[in-house]
C-alpha cells in the first residue's frame, strides 16, 4: 500500500467514523486516512485533529461518490448506511476491501448478492453486528474453555442517550420498522419469534431489569454457526444504563450467558458482563478499527476476495485486548461458575 493510498471513511464525521479513525491513528500513526462526509468543514476539523488525514465531501447518491477521479484509496469503510451500495460498488470497481456496519441482518441481502456476483474483486467485511462485531468476538473469547456449547444468550442494554448520533438513531428506527420479530436459533433451527414470545427482561449490572425483546441481529447467526450452539438468542433493551443510574455517563453493558460442557464432559456455565463506562461508541469504534486493520493486512495475512464476517477474520483474544485498551472489561454476573 502506497502512502498516497488512504482509508476512505464514509461517514467519517459521525461517532462511529471518528472513533474508528482515532483508534487507527493511535495503532498505526503513519496510516493515511480520508474523512468523508457531507459537511466539508466538519470533515476538515476531524482530519486536522487526526493528522496524516485529508477531508472530502461525498454524495452517496452518485456512483463516483462525488470524489475526484485521481484519488487513490486502500479501503472503503461505510460507517453509515450505504443505502444505494455506491460505496460498495466504488470499492469493487477498484478492487478495494470494503467494510459496512449499518445494514443490519434485515438489510444485508443486497450486499451479499453484490459480493457474490463479483466474488473475485474485493474482500467485503459484513460487520453489521452489535458494535461492529465486538460482542461476537468477546463472546467467542468467553467460550474458549468450552468443548461443547449448548446455549448462548446475549442481553444488551443500550442507553437511550447513547444511540450513536442521528445516523445511529436512524438505523435503529429502520430496523424496528422492517420487523418487530426476533431471530433466534432454537434446537438447531433459525426461527422468527414474534409478539409476546420475543419479549424479555434484560438485567442491568446493578441487578435491575429493563423491558426488552429478542431482535433480528447478525450476532445470532455468527455465534450459532461459529460454535454450533443449537440455542442462541440476543435480547436488547433501550433505556437508562446502570452508569447513568449512578449519576455517571451512559455506560455500555452486555451480559453473556453460556452453557455447555468442558473438555472432560462436565457441564459448565459462564455468565459475565462486558462493560464500558463510556458507552457503545468506543466498542463500535474498536470493532471497525479491528476490521480495517485486518483487511489492510496490517495484522495477519492478506484477506482473500469474497464475503467475510468479523469472527472469520479476527482473533477473539486480540480483539478483547484492544477493547480493554479503550477501557472495556469483563465483570462477573450472577450464575457464573
Amino acid at each position: 500500500m502506497g502512502q498516497s493510498e488512504s482509508v476512505l471513511i464514509l461517514g467519517g464525521t459521525g461517532q462511529a467514523g471518528t472513533g474508528a479513525a482515532a483508534l487507527l491513528r493511535r495503532w498505526h500513526p503513519a496510516l493515511p486516512l480520508t474523512i468523508a462526509g457531507r459537511d466539508i468543514d466538519r470533515a476538515r476539523r476531524v482530519a486536522d485533529e487526526l493528522g496524516a488525514a485529508t477531508a472530502e465531501i461525498i454524495d452517496l447518491r452518485r456512483a463516483d461518490l462525488g470524489l475526484p477521479a485521481d484519488r487513490r484509496y486502500s479501503a472503503v469503510v461505510a460507517a453509515l448506511w450505504d443505502d444505494r451500495l455506491h460505496g460498495l460498488r466504488f470499492a469493487q470497481r477498484r478492487g478495494l476491501p470494503y467494510l459496512s456496519i449499518s445494514s443490519g441482518l434485515v438489510d444485508i441481502a443486497p450486499e451479499v448478492v453484490a459480493g457474490a456476483q463479483r466474488a473475485n474483486t474485493a474482500p467485503i467485511l459484513v460487520a453489521s453486528h452489535y458494535c461492529a462485531g465486538a460482542v461476537v468476538l468477546a463472546t467467542l473469547h468467553s467460550a474458549r474453555q468450552f468443548d461443547r456449547i449448548d446455549s448462548i444468550r446475549i442481553s444488551a442494554v443500550l442507553d437511550e442517550l447513547d444511540t450513536g448520533g442521528p445516523a445511529g438513531a436512524a438505523d435503529l428506527q429502520r430496523w424496528s420498522t422492517v420487523t418487530s420479530a426476533g431471530l433466534v436459533r432454537r434446537d438447531g433451527v433459525f426461527t422468527w419469534v414474534p409478539g409476546p414470545e420475543a419479549q424479555a427482561n434484560v438485567r442491568r449490572t446493578d441487578g435491575t431489569d429493563l423491558p426488552g425483546r429478542s431482535i433480528a441481529i447478525l450476532d445470532v447467526t455468527s455465534l450459532a454457526l461459529a460454535t454450533d450452539a443449537p440455542d442462541v438468542r440476543f435480547d436488547f433493551a433501550v433505556g437508562e444504563s446502570a452508569g447513568r443510574r449512578r449519576g455517571e455517563p451512559a455506560s455500555f453493558e452486555v451480559r453473556i450467558d453460556l452453557e455447555g460442557a468442558d473438555r472432560g464432559g462436565a457441564p459448565i456455565r459462564r455468565s459475565r458482563y462486558l462493560v464500558h463506562p463510556a458507552g457503545q461508541r468506543p466498542m463500535t469504534a474498536t470493532g471497525i478499527a479491528l476490521g480495517v486493520e485486518r483487511l489492510l493486512g496490517l495484522r495477519g495475512e492478506a484477506v482473500a476476495p469474497g464475503i467475510h464476517t468479523p469472527e472469520t477474520l479476527l482473533d477473539p483474544a486480540y480483539a478483547v485486548e484492544r477493547m480493554a485498551e479503550t477501557g472495556a472489561c469483563f465483570i462477573g454476573a450472577p450464575g457464573d461458575s
